[in-house]
This record gives C-alpha cells, structure tokens and sequence, in this order.
C-alpha cells in the first residue's frame, strides 16, 4: 500500500448455512439374512436407509417402494416406515438417523434416488468415521444412544456432521433419478388387488386370533402398517374401524357358540378372552339388541318352534 493512500475497508460475506445437523441418533450397518423383515416403526426425528447390496420392499406411511442396489430413500419425523427383504441376496443395509430444524429438509421429505460415485464415497468414509469413532457396534438395532470412544481425533465429530451435510446437499442439488418408483407389494397385480390382498391377509388373522384381547398396535406392528393407514383400509372396504369389526366378529362368533350348545354363557365370555362376564353382556346387548341369555332363549324357542312344525307337517300313520 502506497503511503497515503487511502485503508481500505473489508467487509465479511456470511455464508448461508442452508442445511445444519444438529445431533445424531444413529448411524447403522446390517448384514440381514434373505428372509429379513423389519415390522416397522415411527418416531420424531429424521432417518434414511441405503441399499448397500440386495433388494428390500419399503413401506412409507401409505406407500411401498422397491429399492435396489444404490437406492437412497428418507423418512421424515413421525413417518411410519417398515423394511423387508424380497430379493434372492441378503441385503446389506446402512441407516443414518438425525435431527435437523433446517427448513430446506423439508426438499427431502419422501426424497427417493440412486446415490452417484461421489455419493457413495460420502457413505463410505461416514461409515470408516462412525467405526473408528463410536464405542457401540454399528450392527446392533436396539441401540438407543451412541457412544463415543475416548480421546478422539481432533474435529472428528464435526467431520460426521460435515459428511451428512455434504450427502443432504449434493441429493438436494441434483435432479431426482427415475430409477425408482413407487410399485405395488407385488409387480404382478394393480394396487387395488394388493390392497384386497392385504386386508384379506388382516381378516384372516383377526379372525386366527378372534379368541384373544387383539389390539390395533399389534394388527399394525404384524402388517407393518400405521395406524392410520390400517383405519383407512378398514373403513374403505367395511365401512367401520378396525375394532368395530373385530367386536361384532367376536360377537358372531359367540352367537354361533350359543346356537351349538356345548358352552354355557360364563364359559363362551371366558373363551373369548372378555374380562368380565358383565362386559361381554353388555358389548353382545349393545350389538344385537338383546343380552346372551334372550338370545339364548330365542334360539330355543325357535328350534322348538321348528321341531313342532316337523310334527305336524308329518302324516299320520294308520
């Protein structure tokens, strides 16, 4: 700088930090066997899956996807998400959870695509960084919280971050891969069939386990379905919920119980699973408009009434 002239005056530029990891949950690596099912689960922070080898069928929220080889696909927070294997490989998979109060991952909700080389080398040296970093194994799924190990290179966590920030970009730049698509649970039928296939599926379990307190959590948690997908389905194609129908099955059936004979009414509320004989009273009332024992009586009454009619339609023997 000459003498006298004048200082110049330098003005910092700050940098738009467009996506922000806040915190890890997990960061994952499985080697499943062919025949792997994961029955699903929700739950308030992000999540991805990647298909390092094989072939799964993902289930998110309402829809499936198959995904192969190279497949990226997101979960948003309190999305209901459920994996199972469906090809002739074991699927080895890699899963990262997060949280993230950035507004631009709102471009990653449903974000499904094939990752690039350069994509998959950020896997890949995330994976080399977790194994060095974290003290908990990478293929244990029931780990709730990393631990870290002790004395950790300088800037390794910052480095996890950096390599989940850099992959959450680099898919939010690129256009979208028509790789993948959304498919039915199998390619050879429409959805609609797979639908009716489902709930025929449901029904048919409901009906296995029609002696127990059965509860919608474990309809859903068998079908790897939400809830709301499962009420959805329910009152598409029966018109009521999916506890309204189970009521009036366990009702049927302790009508016919009845009508056979071969069990008395304390015993028929015992083998359906009711917890009180007053309950099942009252739940049978309020179907049929009439309690276990009126009914009972009915049924009799009409029985007699069928064995009198027998009699005298019968012809008199000279």
């Amino acid at each position: 700088m000459k003498q006298g002239a004048a200082a110049m005056t330098y003005v910092p530029t700050p940098l738009k930090k467009e996506i922000v990891i806040d915190s890890i949950i997990t960061i994952h690596y499985f080697e499943y066997m062919r025949d792997f099912v994961f029955r699903g689960e929700s739950h308030d922070f992000w999540e991805f899956l990647y298909v390092d080898r094989g072939t799964v069928l993902v289930t998110a929220g309402e829809s499936d996807f198959q995904l192969t080889t190279g497949n990226i696909i997101f979960h948003k927070p309190k999305e209901f998400h459920a994996i199972r294997s469906i090809g002739k490989n074991s699927p080895n998979l890699m899963t990262a959870s997060f949280t993230s109060a950035s507004p631009a991952m709102k471009l990653l909700e449903g974000k499904i695509d094939t990752l690039s080389i350069e994509e998959r080398n950020i896997i890949s040296h995330l994976l080399g960084l977790a194994r060095q970093s974290f003290a908990t194994p990478l293929h244990v799924p029931s780990v709730e919280q990393i631990l870290l190990k002790p004395d950790l290179p300088f800037g390794t966590e910052q480095l996890i971050g950096a390599d989940l920030e850099l992959l959450l970009i680099s898919l939010i730049r690129k256009p979208a891969s028509p790789a993948v698509r959304r498919i039915p649970a199998s390619a050879s039928v429409s959805e609609e069939n797979s639908r009716e296939n489902r709930l025929d599926r449901i029904l048919s379990f409901m009906e296995e386990h029609i002696c127990e307190q059965l509860t919608v959590e474990q309809i859903c948690s068998a079908f790897s379905l939400s809830r709301s997908s499962l009420q959805s389905l329910f009152h598409e194609k029966k018109g009521c919920g999916v506890m309204d129908y189970f009521i009036h099955r366990k009702i049927d059936r302790a009508k016919e119980m009845i009508r056979d004979g071969t069990m008395n009414v304390t015993e028929i509320s015992y083998f359906l699973s009711y917890s009180s004989l007053q309950y099942f009273s009252k739940q049978f009332k309020q179907i049929t408009g009439m309690s276990p024992q009126q009914y009972a009586s009915s049924v009799k009454g009409l029985s007699q009434s069928a064995l009198s009619l027998i009699h005298i339609s019968e012809p008199t023997r000279p």
